[in-house]
């Protein structure tokens, strides 16, 4: 019975905020300097890293088209018939992952991106969205 109780107290109590700055309401509401920029482990590990595979992959895109065609005309032998247009666009997209100034940037635009988000309520993808006429 003591257990049941200590559950239901438990569940009860307000969660701590994990952010390092202590769950300050400008670091939540996107609202402050050094707050503003703090970042979550989701956000540097997952959220950032897409937004430069997107950007990386715009940026070779002549590698990309190139490895896509060598697969499409090499059918079942592309493993081995598209190893130079692979290793092509690997080395390419390998140099902006590993580049400092192009992770920056790239953290730059998600913090433009989610401070947008924070202010709007909007996500990204649906702003750009076109608005349909009722005409």
């Amino acid at each position: 019975m003591e257990e049941k109780d200590q559950e239901s107290s438990d569940s009860q109590k307000p969660l701590r905020s994990t952010c390092q700055c202590g769950g300050s309401p400008s670091c939540l509401t996107g609202v402050g300097g050094k707050a503003q920029q703090h970042l979550r482990h989701v956000e540097k590990d997952v959220l950032i890293p897409k937004i430069m595979r997107e950007k990386a992959r715009e940026r070779c895109s002549e590698q990309v088209q190139d490895f896509t065609k060598c697969c499409k005309d090499s059918g079942v032998l592309m493993v081995v018939k598209c190893r130079k247009e692979n290793s092509a666009l690997k080395d390419c997209l390998t140099s902006y992952y590993k580049d400092p100034a192009f992770y920056e940037e790239c953290k730059m635009e998600y913090l433009k991106e989610r401070e947008e988000f924070r202010r709007t309520g909007i996500p990204t993808k649906k702003r750009l969205q076109k608005l349909p006429t009722s005409m």
